[in-house]
């Protein structure tokens, strides 16, 4: 027997992902741990351009920090240009979504990265959404995948490409809020913060990007059906063969 996730809802990332966004952060380098949470999510489009963000002493609370080591991070999260401050009435931080880089700037990036780290990443990646996949089958049912049903239907609309890379990127974090693993989930968070930019480089293409949805779908079909194997072998070949197009890129640089 499956077991139902409690927690129902439906806000526009996810609920299981913007739990694990908004869960407890770890008691080493408190001020660094919000910054990275927060500002991956932002990054990836979990929390949405022009969102308002919780008050100070509720977000400290949902997050397990003090007010004032909130407000550091708040502060690193304003210089970054990923959180503006209103004063007043009606007032608060709200989301800045950044803008993405240019195509020289994401393929400097890109240069950045060996061909070898790349792969490596991508075994990462595989491990992670292999594993939330195969959870995903043995613990959801039906009425569990809406969110993620919608996030495959989008990227198919979308036309932007730094749409599409969220879109992708925010898939694969909601397969893992869908597992009911905290820990994978943000461990999706952290890596799509990495490579989800790169996903610009490979994802310009209206073909690859139905190839993509198509692998969606059926990785979607057979966490409904149970089918966990199916579902974990589905997940890592999706991922496998991003990072395989972008090392692809890489060694045309």
């Amino acid at each position: 027997m499956r077991q139902h996730e409690i927690d129902g809802g439906g806000r526009a990332a996810g609920s299981g992902a913007r739990r694990a966004v908004f869960s407890p952060v770890d008691n080493r380098a408190r001020v660094d741990t919000v910054v990275r949470r927060i500002g991956d999510a932002i990054e990836l489009g979990l929390l949405a351009d022009g969102e308002q963000l919780p008050g100070e002493s509720e977000l400290a609370g949902q997050l397990g920090v003090s007010t004032v080591t909130l407000r550091e991070a708040l502060m690193a999260l304003r210089q970054q240009g990923l959180v503006t401050t209103r004063r007043g009435r009606g007032g608060g931080s709200f989301v800045s979504l950044p803008e993405v880089p240019a195509d020289d700037r994401l393929r400097a990036r890109l240069r950045g990265w060996s061909t070898d780290e790349l792969r490596d990443l991508g075994d990462h990646w595989a491990a992670l959404s292999g594993a939330a996949a195969r959870l995903a089958a043995q613990r959801t049912e039906p009425d569990d995948l809406h969110q993620l049903h919608r996030t495959a239907d989008e990227l198919v609309q979308v036309g932007e490409t730094a749409a599409r890379s969220r879109l992708y990127g925010r898939f694969h974090v909601e397969l893992a809020a869908a597992a009911q693993s905290a820990r994978l989930t943000r461990e999706q968070v952290a890596l799509q913060s990495e490579v989800g930019a790169l996903l610009c480089l490979v994802l310009g293409s209206g073909e690859y990007r139905e190839e993509v949805a198509d692998r969606h779908r059926c990785l979607l079909r057979a966490v409904q059906d149970g089918a966990h194997e199916t579902a974990g072998t589905l997940a890592e070949r999706c991922v496998r063969e991003s990072a395989a197009r972008l090392v692809a890129v890489r060694l045309t640089l």
